[in-house]
């Protein structure tokens, strides 16, 4: 067994397998590529930091918070992958283009393979939260009419459950709203 200490990240080297070591958190990979990515670069912490770094939920949203942003990883998401399509569609500067696809790259909601861009599953999960997002913002007043229905005292449950279904048409909301009380 090999370790090497680079910073604060522990490495130890058991065959292929490489253990990382932050703290109380311990990861175990089995890739030679892995190995060979970390343990013989000229500068493997940076490398380490950026492989076991988790963004927070607000880094995510984020990275898609401005418009343009967003229509750049929905056009991702709805099978828009090569760079000079999404360049010219989305009239951005250059620098606005790769700017947006390099905080998308970097937070983990989209990945490069051969000049193509397609979503990560963290950006697939994202893209569909996205969706429901965007649902129930087209439902605003019916979800406000809700609202003014869970607020009287003087509807029973079950017809309060029963007016729910019948205001909305969509039985994904439907089933969190009538879930949820």
């Amino acid at each position: 067994m090999q370790s090497i200490k680079y910073g604060r990240p522990l490495i130890r080297k058991i065959g292929l397998s490489v253990i990382f070591s932050l703290g109380e958190e311990t990861v175990t990979i089995n890739s030679p590529f892995l190995e060979n990515l970390c343990l013989y670069t000229a500068r493997p912490n940076l490398k380490l930091r950026k492989l076991m770094k988790l963004d927070s939920p607000a880094d995510i949203i984020e990275a898609i918070a401005d418009g343009s942003s967003l229509d750049l990883f929905n056009s991702i998401a709805r099978g828009a992958s090569g760079s000079e399509d999404l360049k010219n569609s989305k009239g951005l500067t250059r620098k606005q283009y790769y700017s947006r696809t390099g905080k998308l790259l970097r937070v983990g909601l989209i990945k490069r393979n051969k000049g193509k861009f397609s979503l990560t599953a963290l950006g697939t999960i994202v893209y569909h939260a996205q969706m429901e997002i965007e649902n129930a913002a087209k439902n605003y007043w019916k979800l406000k009419a809700v609202d003014s229905i869970q607020s009287s005292a003087e509807i029973g449950e079950h017809e309060r459950v029963k007016l729910i279904r019948t205001i909305l048409d969509d039985s994904t909301i439907e089933n969190v709203l009538v879930k949820n009380q």
